[in-house]
């Protein structure tokens, strides 16, 4: 189970506000290489990563399954497993191909959803771009807390959010809404992610 405090905020204006007043705590900036692949009734996605399109650097099969967000908690259960790069650009090109993948994120979605063999065939939905800034807080702010700050690109709009994945969820959502006012960033609670945004085709709260 995945438990991210999610916080959205407004526009870009903000998003450069507060990046810029994490920058010191700057880890790394994550950019996959190429949209995600997903079908039907799950966030189901095989996600690339690095600076060619074409020759993605790593890649991965993702399941995010039974979400459920309340007041900015986000839990949802999240499998996740390596994939072979060259594979991963064939099932981006033809999710039909994830059906032959022995894997057990495969199975369990033919499992649980139905899809994956000939009557039912992964699809590709479409696609968005993420980019992530990831922040660790120094001693006094949060320590031992990642942020991820990002900036997400669908075709019909862009998205600002902070997230941070705890155990924790009461106490970190305190830390990041203290360090949101101090920064002088607005902000509301996420009602949504980006996967519903992506299939209501529309930004949503």
């Amino acid at each position: 189970m995945e438990v991210e405090i999610k916080l959205r905020l407004p526009d870009a204006a903000a998003h450069r506000r507060l990046s810029s007043f994490l920058a010191p705590r700057l880890l790394r900036t994550d950019a996959p290489a190429r949209p995600l692949a997903a079908a039907t009734a799950a966030q189901r996605d095989v996600r690339l990563y690095g600076t060619d399109d074409r020759d993605p650097s790593c890649a991965v099969l993702m399941l995010k399954h039974r979400p459920r967000i309340d007041a900015g908690v986000s839990r949802v259960e999240e499998v996740v497993e390596p994939l072979d790069p060259a594979l991963a650009l064939t099932c981006v090109d033809n999710p039909a191909r994830l059906g032959a993948v022995d894997s057990p994120i495969v199975r369990l979605v033919s499992d649980e959803y139905g899809v994956g063999g000939d009557k039912a065939p992964f699809v590709c939905l479409g696609g968005f771009r993420n980019t992530r800034g990831v922040y660790e807080l120094e001693e006094g702010e949060g320590q031992g807390l990642v942020l991820e700050l990002d900036e997400t690109h669908f075709d019909f709009g862009t998205n600002y959010e902070l997230e941070c994945e705890t155990a924790e969820p009461d106490q970190a959502k305190e830390v990041l809404e203290r360090l949101l006012t101090v920064a002088g960033v607005p902000y509301e609670y996420s009602r949504s992610n980006k996967f519903a945004c992506f299939m209501a085709g529309k930004l949503l709260p």
